[in-house]
C-alpha cells in the first residue's frame, strides 16, 4: 500500500479500541481519543447488520434503515456492514461532502455501531455515473473515517479481527473490487487491472488470510463473486466474458486463486438482490451471500447459475449475522417501505 493511504491511516486519530487492525500489513496503534468512535464489540458473541448499496438518501433507504434500526435493538447487534455505493449516484466530492449526512449519517442514525464501509462503483464514479472509472475519488470515503463516529474506513482496504484476542470469533477483510470491475478501461497506471494498487492489494490479502486464527474469515466486497442476479458471475458480468474491466475477469481470478478456500464468507453487494447462496462445496468452503437492496430493488428478473438456499430478487431488505464459536446464523429480512417493516424471510444456519 502506498503512503497516501498509510498516512491517512495514521493521521489526527488512530484505530478503534476492542480490534486488532492491520492496514497493508501493518499493525496499527490504539485509539488516541477513546470517545471519538462508536467501539467496537469485545464479547464472544457478535451480531451484524449486514447492508448494502444503501447510499440514496431516498425513501427506500429512510425504510429499511427505520426497520433495520428496530431489528438491531431487538437483537443487540454490535457491528454493521456497508458493502459500498454508499454514495449514489456519482460518489463524495470531498470528505466533508455533505451527501455523507443525507445519505449516510441521517439515514442510520440511532444504529451507533461500527460501520464496516467498502468502495462501489457508484463511489468512485469518472465521467458516467457508476464507471468506477476514477478509483482515485474514492480516498474522499477513507478520510472520512476521520469524521464520522460509525463510518469505518482506515484504508481503502483493510482487516479487523474481532475480538482482540489470539483466536478471534470472527475477522473481517474488506476488498476494494473497483479498479478490476469497472466498466471502463482505466487510465491511471496504478489502478489498472495489472498495476501497482491490484498486486499490493493481491498479496496484503493473501498475507492477511493465511495468517489469520479466527474462527470464521468473512471477505467484504461490492462485486461478487458468484451472483443469480442480473449482473451475473465474475468474469461473465452482465454477459461480457472479454476484456480486462467489465467482465470482471481479473476478479474472479483473485477469488479462485487467493479467497476460494481460505474465507467461509464472501459478503457483496452491487446486484440489488438478497441471495443466500448454495456455493461452499463448489468454492471449496467460501458460501457467497448477496445484499444489495438496501435502497434499491431489482425488477425480479435473475441469471440464475448457481444452487441456492434462498433468494428474492425484488424486495428491498437486509440481513443479520449472529456469529457464533460454531455456528453462523444468517436472518434475511424483507422490508415494506410504506411502514418502514421488516418481515423475517429467511433463516440459515451454518455449522463449524
Amino acid at each position: 500500500m502506498n503512503d497516501r493511504y498509510t498516512q491517512l491511516c495514521f493521521s489526527r486519530r488512530g484505530l478503534l479500541v476492542g480490534a486488532s487492525v492491520l492496514v497493508g500489513g501493518l499493525a496499527l496503534p490504539g485509539i488516541a481519543n477513546a470517545g471519538s468512535k462508536f467501539p467496537m464489540p469485545t464479547g464472544t458473541d457478535i451480531n451484524v447488520l449486514i447492508t448494502g448499496d444503501a447510499g440514496t438518501g431516498e425513501a427506500g433507504q429512510r425504510a429499511v434503515a427505520t426497520a433495520a434500526k428496530r431489528i438491531c435493538q431487538a437483537e443487540g447487534v454490535s457491528l454493521a456492514v456497508g458493502l459500498g455505493d454508499n454514495i449514489y449516484e456519482d460518489g463524495a466530492e470531498s470528505d466533508d461532502d455533505d451527501e455523507f449526512a443525507t445519505k449516510f449519517e441521517q439515514p442510520n442514525a440511532g444504529i451507533d455501531v461500527p460501520w464496516l464501509m467498502v468502495l462501489g462503483n457508484h463511489d468512485c464514479s469518472g465521467t458516467f455515473p457508476g464507471s468506477g472509472g476514477n478509483p482515485s475519488k474514492g480516498d474522499h470515503e477513507v478520510a472520512y473515517h476521520q469524521r464520522s463516529a460509525r463510518w469505518y474506513m482506515p484504508s481503502r482496504y483493510y482487516q479487523v479481527a474481532l475480538p482482540n484476542s489470539g483466536e478471534p470469533l470472527a475477522e473481517f477483510f474488506a476488498l476494494d473490487t473497483v479498479p478490476v470491475s469497472s466498466t471502463v478501461l482505466q487510465t491511471d497506471p496504478n489502478y489498472q487491472w495489472n498495476g501497482p494498487y491490484m498486486r499490493q492489494q493481491r498479496q496484503w490479502l493473501d498475507r492477511a488470510l493465511t495468517a489469520s486464527r479466527a474462527t470464521w474469515k468473512i471477505v467484504l466486497t461490492h462485486h461478487p463473486y458468484r451472483n443469480n442476479g442480473k449482473h451475473g458471475n465474475a468474469g461473465a458480468y452482465d454477459g461480457i466474458s472479454s476484456g480486462d474491466y467489465m467482465s470482471g475477469r481479473h476478479l474472479q481470478e483473485l477469488f479462485e486463486e487467493v479467497v476460494c478456500g481460505r474465507a467461509d464468507y464472501i459478503l457483496s453487494g452491487h446486484d440489488h438482490t438478497l441471495q443466500i447462496l448454495d456455493t461452499a462445496d463448489a468454492a471449496r468452503g467460501t458460501q457467497q451471500i448477496i445484499c444489495g437492496a438496501s435502497a434499491k430493488k431489482n425488477d425480479g428478473s435473475s441469471a440464475i447459475t448457481n444452487k441456492s438456499f434462498w433468494q428474492d430478487f425484488s424486495s428491498l431488505g437486509f440481513m443479520i449475522a449472529k456469529i457464533r464459536r460454531s455456528t453462523v446464523t444468517l436472518d434475511a429480512y424483507t422490508v415494506d417501505v410504506a411502514n418502514s417493516t421488516a418481515r423475517p424471510a429467511y433463516t440459515h444456519v451454518r455449522q463449524r
